[in-house]
């Protein structure tokens, strides 16, 4: 798989051999119905160098497929100037470790343009990037760590759909209030707004399903270190969940916690782990403690 300019020229696959650019397209990289008509229409897809008919062109193993991913797209958000802590970059993928007390993406007010993605914008602007990458989730703001964007149109595709078939792996470092009893548990109760906040959530047992796993790493005195895994990810899902335990983040007024006179919680994306969308490999990439108040190096070594 190589890069030339705008395109990206890639080996078909043994196993792909017979089937049709149609069905690359849709079944093996799930491209949406729109880029794949974007595709298709102004003949960013090659085969051996020439446009193929999508329907009925099979592929076959050792032909080279081409795709235009990297033209050059103009954009209007805002650029913010600051230092990237980058953890993994290729020309598909990025993933950056957000700081502590920061939105992931402008939210809708006009003033809040200072965010991880206005960031990435000053980012791409100063390494000269042809795509503005495009975030695969979020994190609440005052949650640290590890988020993963797109760099192009079909891997925002691609790592959107791994992402809404749970195939995106992520461990949460949290810090909490008291000494969580059980070494690994579970906590399996819906989810819904509050009616009488604008943004808190509850639980609710006619909200969404909600799972949280966690597993005890630390106990201190009067706090417990956990790592945190989701089978669902629900607004709050996480701040919900540990007060419903008892167990309220460190520093989270909201539901309960306290300790922090910033805002801030105790809970860091510590991991994230997910399969490349063009080779299958499996990236794993680290958060350090760089970007929260709360947590050090040696404590996220278990992550």
């Amino acid at each position: 798989m190589e890069r030339h300019g705008e395109w990206l020229h890639m080996t078909v696959p043994e196993n792909w051999s017979g089937i049709t650019i149609a069905n690359v397209m849709k079944n093996k990289w799930k491209v949406p119905r729109k880029l794949r008509h974007d595709f298709r229409s102004n003949e960013k897809v090659l085969l051996n160098g020439s446009p193929p008919h999508w329907k009925t062109a099979p592929v076959r193993s050792g032909d080279i497929l081409s795709l235009n991913f990297f033209q050059h797209e103009d954009f209007t958000l805002p650029e913010f100037e600051m230092e990237l802590d980058v953890l993994y970059e290729d020309d598909h993928v990025l993933v950056v470790n957000k700081p502590a007390g920061m939105f992931t993406h402008p939210n809708g007010a006009a003033d809040i343009q200072q965010t991880l993605w206005n960031g990435i914008a000053f980012y791409c602007r100063k390494q000269q990037l042809p795509v503005l990458p495009k975030y695969i989730h979020r994190l609440d703001r005052h949650t640290s760590g590890a988020v993963l964007f797109g760099k192009h149109a079909l891997a925002t595709a691609i790592l959107g759909d791994m992402m809404k078939n749970r195939r995106i792996s992520r461990a949460y470092a949290a810090k909490v209030h008291g000494l969580v009893e059980n070494d690994n548990g579970r906590v399996e109760v819906p989810i819904a707004k509050d009616p009488a906040h604008p943004v808190k959530r509850m639980v609710d047992e006619d909200g969404q399903p909600a799972i949280t796993n966690y597993h005890v790493v630390q106990r201190g005195q009067d706090y417990t270190l956990l790592s945190l895994k989701l089978d669902s990810g629900r607004t709050h899902q996480i701040r919900v969940h540990l007060s419903h335990l008892g167990h309220p983040l460190l520093g989270d007024e909201l539901y309960g916690g306290q300790g922090d006179v910033l805002g801030r919680q105790s809970l860091h994306a510590a991991a994230l782990s997910f399969p490349h969308p063009f080779t299958g490999e499996i990236i794993t990439c680290a958060a350090s403690s760089e970007t929260t108040p709360f947590f050090t190096e040696e404590e996220l070594r278990s992550f």
